[in-house]
Parts: structure tokens; C-alpha cells; sequence
């Protein structure tokens, strides 16, 4: 009966260690752009400079 209990407060935690990081992951995620979307460091200041 204690395993059974213990295996439970486990796998609960487990789900809450992984929501808490899903949570983290879309929070980051909407806070930065993917790299692919952006041009090149070098080209936007060029363009800055030219502006």
C-alpha cells in the first residue's frame, strides 16, 4: 500500500515538473524570434548606418 502511495506523490510531481517546464518553454518561445526569420547581424547594421 505505501509503494502504491509513493508511486502516486511521484507521478504527480513528475506532471507538475513538466508542465512548469512546457510553461517556461512557450514563454521563452514567444518572447524570441527563430533565428531563420532574422537577417544577418552584418546586413541590419549596415542598413542602420545607412539610414
Amino acid at each position: 500500500m505505501d509503494m502504491k502511495r509513493s508511486k502516486k506523490i511521484f507521478f504527480v510531481l513528475a506532471a507538475i515538473f513538466l508542465l512548469i517546464m512546457l510553461i517556461i518553454g512557450y514563454d521563452m518561445s514567444t518572447r524570441t524570434t527563430w533565428p531563420g526569420a532574422k537577417k544577418n547581424l552584418k546586413e541590419r547594421i549596415e542598413e542602420k548606418v545607412n539610414e
